[in-house]
């Protein structure tokens, strides 16, 4: 009797940047990388990240990570995710730097799926760019406003400038600054930020701010509402 060899499954082609896919062929690719830590769809377009540098990203990522971290624990229904797979559409797969969503059973917008990914839009998102000439301003931004994040921050390091949009009818506008240099979020109220401060890596003045944000009565009457 002739017998027919074993043939195993032949794996995926490796994700390369520049590829163009669909959601379903990205993360099938993806899953066979075990590897990979971070790979993003944006646009139907695959992008692999480059080694991070600890001033222009580690370390702005991790006080961003400390105020939103603030913020979350003193909000019940409210989560806090660093670098979560959203599934936001079919040719949109990123993984911010942070995202802030309300909890689906409070009224949050995006939802977990059974395999514990993001699927729909964030109420808010982060993302730490290089510069203005980065994704995070064009592709993404894009992205980000068609599937209806509400609120998106992009903190372009090099050119020491913070960008906290709002969608608004559509489109997205630049969130007021007060006589203070604070910004305070429309969707989370209490979240405010000393811009400046941060900025300038002076997280004790950034804490602060924030703490005056969840002495407020707007604050209060949003945790009310959460936890109804």
């Amino acid at each position: 009797m002739v017998q027919t060899p074993f043939q195993q499954e032949s794996l995926p082609p490796a994700l390369e940047s520049g590829d163009r896919l669909n959601r379903y062929e990205f993360e099938r690719r993806y899953n066979a990388m075990h590897s990979l830590k971070k790979a993003e769809l944006i646009e139907g377009v695959v992008y692999l990240p480059a080694a991070l540098r600890f001033r222009s990203h580690g370390q702005p990522h991790a006080n961003l990570i400390i105020w939103l971290g603030n913020y979350q624990v003193a909000t019940p229904g409210i989560e806090l995710g660093i670098e979560p797979t959203v599934r936001l559409d079919l040719d949109n797969e990123p993984q911010p730097d942070a995202v802030l969503l309300i909890d689906e059973n409070a009224g949050g917008q995006a939802r977990l799926s059974e395999d514990d990914y993001i699927e729909g839009a964030p109420e808010l998102v982060a993302e730490i760019a290089a510069s203005s000439v980065a994704i995070d301003l064009h592709d993404k931004k894009r992205a980000y406003r068609r599937n209806g994040v509400q609120e998106y921050i992009v903190w372009q390091v090099c050119e020491r400038r913070l960008d906290w949009f709002y969608l608004q009818q559509g489109e997205y506008v630049s969130l007021p600054v007060d006589e203070n240099n604070v910004i305070r979020s429309r969707v989370f109220p209490g979240l405010w930020l000393a811009a400046g401060d941060l900025l300038a890596g002076n997280m004790a003045r950034v804490l602060s701010v924030l703490q005056e944000g969840l002495a407020s009565e707007e604050q209060a009457r949003f945790v009310e509402h959460l936890v109804e």
